[in-house]
């Protein structure tokens, strides 16, 4: 059954006004107060944050630069992207450092890949440089069939599974029409081993006439995606005029754009047959009016231990961070608990768990990455 989401739960304000020379604010949550920290400012369209080892953490902007902040919080720009499509949505875009950064030295990013006339969301790999200010060995893992034009909806978000494949959404590029064809790569989940190949249980890798890296499809533009602790995987993706999701991707699933939907199109003109067809899959959740999901995370940390296997997805349109509470594998359907909402949450782009166990997420418009904490 789809669950509407039409007015906020909870709200939560800041105690007082954020005043960036000042090293932390408090936010109250039902979970008790909340220390927000900005941790580097002054971005253009940050993106996506990751983690490395020794502390420092690095930040993507969709101009096209990619940025290392140190611990003491100074900053360096990486040299050695690839040739990147900025305009539009697209540009540089998601961040991955795989679990084993250690060993390897590399990250995978995603990125709007000049095609011809048009451009296509695309996924490449590096090493970063031992002295961190240069990517090496560049290699393109996967970019989709050309074809496709127009600046919006590229998806982009990165996800290692389990067993080290990567899971890469990419979005309908304006043509939803193409989202239902499995011979195009638009409104689709992909899936591709670390080395850019095809794996061999891939759904659709002996269907005649399917792009075999395609996982699952009927998607609109998911730009939230995370794992959940057994591992399954879960992504947000945007409506037309509601209708924004939150669904369990499973292999070879068919998520109904746009053919089923229970938003409507910015005209006001219903979408496609309904809200449910047999052979497509229900969202466990959606929006109306639409919040424009973006960064997700699923907590597993144990600074929140009433927050373990929450959702927490950030709202690019209402400037706030949603907790979702519920058990939506189970008998328990999942709802927005919470509303995260202050100066700070404005225009939330990211959201990720950091190693020891905080939350941080970007806001776009103020273009500053924050941590919460205790």
């Amino acid at each position: 059954m789809r669950r509407a989401l039409s007015v906020p739960l909870f709200c939560v304000v800041l105690a007082s006004p954020l005043a960036l020379q000042s090293p932390a604010y408090a936010l109250s949550s039902q979970a008790g107060q909340l220390t927000v920290t900005p941790m580097a400012d002054g971005f253009q369209t940050p993106w996506a944050v990751g983690f490395l080892p020794d502390g420092s953490f690095l930040v993507t902007e969709r101009e096209g630069r990619l940025w290392r902040v140190t611990p003491q919080g100074q900053r360096h720009q990486i040299t050695g992207l690839p040739e990147i499509r900025v305009g539009g949505q697209g540009g540089l875009l998601d961040l991955l450092v795989p679990r084993d950064f250690v060993e390897t030295g590399e990250i995978i990013f995603s990125f709007a890949k000049p095609q011809g006339a048009g451009e296509g969301t695309a996924m490449a790999i590096a090493r970063l440089s031992d002295d961190r200010t240069r990517l090496e060995n560049l290699r393109l893992l996967f970019e989709m069939a050309p074809g496709s034009s127009g600046g919006r909806h590229f998806g982009g978000r990165i996800v290692e599974a389990p067993n080290g494949a990567l899971f890469l959404t990419i979005g309908d590029r304006g043509n939803p029409d193409t989202s239902q064809d499995l011979g195009n790569h638009n409104g689709t989940v992909v899936r591709i081993n670390r080395d850019g190949s095809v794996p061999s249980d891939n759904p659709f890798v002996s269907t005649a006439g399917a792009l075999p890296e395609i996982w699952s499809y009927g998607h609109r533009n998911a730009q939230g995606a995370t794992l959940d602790g057994d591992g399954n995987l879960w992504l947000n993706e945007h409506g037309a005029r509601g209708g924004d999701e939150v669904n369990l991707v499973r292999a070879g699933a068919n998520y109904g754009w746009p053919v089923i939907s229970c938003g409507r199109h910015y005209s006001g003109a219903k979408i496609g047959e309904g809200t449910a067809k047999e052979g497509m899959e229900q969202p466990a959740l959606y929006w109306d009016p639409s919040m424009a999901p973006s960064g997700m995370a699923i907590y597993t940390g144990d600074l929140w231990p009433a927050w373990q296997g929450q959702m927490f997805v950030g709202s690019l349109k209402f400037d706030y961070i949603a907790r979702l509470d519920g058990d939506p594998l189970g008998t328990t359907p999942l709802t927005e608990a919470e509303r995260l909402s202050a100066r700070e949450t404005a225009r939330v782009r990211d959201i990720r768990q950091a190693p020891d166990g905080s939350l941080w997420f970007i806001s776009e418009r103020r273009g500053t990455v924050y941590r919460v904490a205790p």
